[in-house]
């Protein structure tokens, strides 16, 4: 395994199925591991939240989901496979069923995690979803006492960013073990309730305009955030 810096924090340059491979491997392990999918708006955030930039310098695996992560390194001469985190998850559910792994589903709303859940079963064969809760708890510890009873090994959590990893390093106090990733909105495809990009917008790399188009409020989130993180990649290059 090897990482390269961006902004000042370690990204892994796994290809997919080496990101996979390493990923099986913290499942099985007797302790918590974190998975960070990174993009451009989680760097803004590290600015400005020490505990999120904390998260991101401690977590196990950081692999570069956003398009913009794959452009920043690109700058830096660095040639990295964009890892994206919903394919990475759903590769991570099918290799859990396949191996008899328990696994954990957490966030979303509650029709959309029940849909999402039904879904993934349907769809998976022997995946064992052993605890499922919505996103819409404000007891943080009666969800990590279940959690911690349920034994699951892989647990993907959807509560936006900086919320999941920021439950997900709780987790890490209280679990005896398991490979926790933060998913987004990946409930939200699976359920059925959003319509993923066609799969031209997945190979460019471009689901976030896709979804800026059906979307139109997305715009304000994402712009001025990505061509500001460009800029300061290059500011970085030409400075250091």
């Amino acid at each position: 395994m090897s990482r390269v810096k961006l902004l000042g924090y370690e990204i892994d340059t796994f290809t997919f199925d080496g990101a996979v491979e390493r990923a099986l491997e913290l499942e099985k392990e007797d302790k918590v591991s974190q998975v960070v999918t990174i993009n451009p708006e989680m760097f803004d955030c590290a600015k400005t939240d020490s505990e999120f930039a904390e998260i991101l310098n401690n977590s196990e695996m950081v692999i570069p989901d956003g398009v913009g992560v794959k452009i920043g390194l690109k700058i830096l001469g660095e040639s990295v496979d964009r890892i994206a985190g919903i394919d990475f998850a759903r590769r991570m559910l099918e290799l859990s069923a396949q191996n008899n792994l328990p696994v954990a589903i957490i966030g979303a709303k509650p029709e959309v995690i029940n849909l999402a859940g039904e879904n993934l079963k349907k769809e998976i064969e022997n995946l064992n979803i052993v605890y499922s809760q919505d996103g819409y708890f404000q007891d943080d510890e009666r969800v990590l006492q279940e959690l911690a009873e349920a034994k699951p090994r892989l647990v993907l959590v959807a509560l936006g960013s900086p919320k999941q990893e920021k439950f997900i390093k709780k987790a890490r106090n209280i679990l005896p073990y398991g490979l926790m990733v933060g998913v987004g909105g990946s409930f939200d495809v699976w359920s059925g309730t959003v319509e993923r990009a066609p799969e031209i917008y997945q190979k460019l790399g471009i689901e976030w305009l896709y979804r800026t188009v059906k979307q139109p409020e997305r715009f304000k989130r994402i712009f001025p955030t990505l061509p500001l993180f460009v800029l300061r990649v290059t500011k970085e290059k030409l400075f250091k």
